[in-house]
């Protein structure tokens, strides 16, 4: 489980803002702990637990940039073509005993080992071939000294840090490292995560539903955003608003998780029962946090049972559907990368056009659902997806983008530019 950062966190209602949530939460977090080895098609996705150092100078040898005609530059002239004979062919692979010497070349394919003594290489389409293809002209001034030749080392030193820890692997990584010759890599273990939801009016899809219930979407939401973060996910079901129920869930969701994910139950104005328990097993910390959708939430170390020495970590997301994968976003996402042991910042907000007006006051930051696509001009723009409710997981669903709106921003006209937070690569 992970170790606990600096300034706890008394249990209260606090009224913060976006940004000082998010930090409030990130000065409290240390990664985990625990390595694995994994192979190579295994590693997509994890955290890198240590650099990767290059063992080999890449490119190994300086090669052929290009299919062409490699020659000694020294050879050229600016005022005069220049005219070579051709003694043999270099393919890419192992290497040959192919050798020019003065007024001669060889033709290249691209990586091929260069020839001893051979510096250049020029583009055979910038070439005039004669004799049946035993002589090549260049005309002046088509080409340097040095050109089109790839240096050994140029791309990446031996001894070089090829990839840094803590980066979440991506598929060029992975090529990365099996062009160096590695077959297995060193990552962090996965982060355990816990979630269930709360509430006697929750059902399982497939079931009956009967009057006054609705379907548990958020445990399947918010399992959907866990296994995007490449996490381990243990669903717990759907919990009885009751003590003892509610006491065995989070008992177990400690015991086997790092960090325990909720919706609903816990927000402000909830039982008291559910603050008197979170506050004996730990330091939970209930916000308002100033946004839309999203006000309460809570979070802080749950601890297990005398002498367990387990921790992990509570999310406590509201219960509408739209503000719990919102919340998601704005904190947890962020938040289980650093405990997962992640370096790499989130992705920038990018910009783009709004369509229409967006009633907005200050003093709090909102996150409206839009749809991002391309204006006639080529500039990206947005338009919101209809109604806006916390409750409203449709209109999600048919979105692309949030649109984020920052804490002292108003109303924002027709045509202004505004932030969004794409969702491809986020939920």
């Amino acid at each position: 489980m992970s170790e606990l950062g600096p300034s706890p966190l008394a249990v209260g209602d606090l009224q913060l803002g976006v940004d000082e949530a998010r930090r409030a939460i990130l000065s409290r977090l240390v990664p985990v702990d625990g390595v694995e080895r994994v192979r190579l098609p295994q590693a997509l996705g994890r955290v890198l637990a240590e650099d990767v150092i290059s063992p080999i100078d890449v490119p190994p040898h300086d090669n052929s940039a290009m299919d062409g005609y490699a020659f000694d530059g020294a050879a050229l002239r600016d005022d005069a073509p220049l005219t070579l004979a051709v003694v043999g062919t270099a393919f890419a692979g192992p290497v040959g005993d192919v050798a020019a010497g003065p007024g001669q070349c060889v033709r290249i394919m691209t990586g091929a080992v260069m020839p001893p003594g051979l510096d250049t290489v020029v583009p055979q389409e910038l070439v005039t071939v004669g004799d049946a293809g035993r002589t090549v002209t260049l005309p002046p001034g088509v080409i340097r000294a040095g050109e089109n030749r790839r240096r050994r080392g140029e791309d990446l030193a031996q001894g070089r840090p090829a990839i840094a820890a803590g980066r979440r692997l991506r598929p060029a990584d992975i090529g990365l490292a099996a062009s160096l010759g590695f077959d297995f890599l060193v990552v962090r273990r996965r982060l355990r995560v816990a979630i269930f939801s709360t509430g006697d009016e929750i059902r399982p899809p497939g079931e009956p539903l009967p009057a006054g219930c609705i379907y548990d979407s958020n445990r399947y939401t918010l399992t959907a955003a866990l296994q995007s973060l490449g996490v381990e996910v243990l669903d717990l079901g759907i919990v009885r608003d009751e003590p003892g129920a509610l006491q065995a869930a989070f008992d177990d969701a400690v015991r086997r998780a790092d960090a325990v994910l909720t919706s609903g139950g816990v927000s402000v104005g909830e039982a008291d029962y559910t603050r008197e328990m979170l506050a004996r097993m730990g330091e939970v910390a209930f916000w308002k946090v100033a946004m839309r959708p999203g006000r309460p939430f809570a979070f802080g170390p749950l601890h297990g049972g005398p002498g367990s020495g387990h921790t992990a970590w509570l999310f406590a997301l509201p219960g509408n559907p739209v503000a719990a994968l919102v919340t998601f976003h704005a904190f947890v996402r962020e938040a289980l990368a650093v405990l997962g042991g992640s370096t790499e910042p989130m992705p920038p907000c990018l910009q783009a056009r709004s369509v229409a007006a967006i009633r907005k006051r200050p003093g709090r930051t909102e996150y409206q659902r839009g749809i991002v696509s391309r204006g006639l001009d080529g500039v990206p723009e947005v338009r919101l997806t209809g109604s806006q409710g916390a409750g409203i997981l449709r209109s999600l669903s048919e979105a692309n983008a949030l649109v984020v709106l920052g804490h002292e921003q108003g109303s924002v006209a027709a045509g202004a530019m505004v932030d969004v937070w794409m969702f491809d690569g986020l939920l």
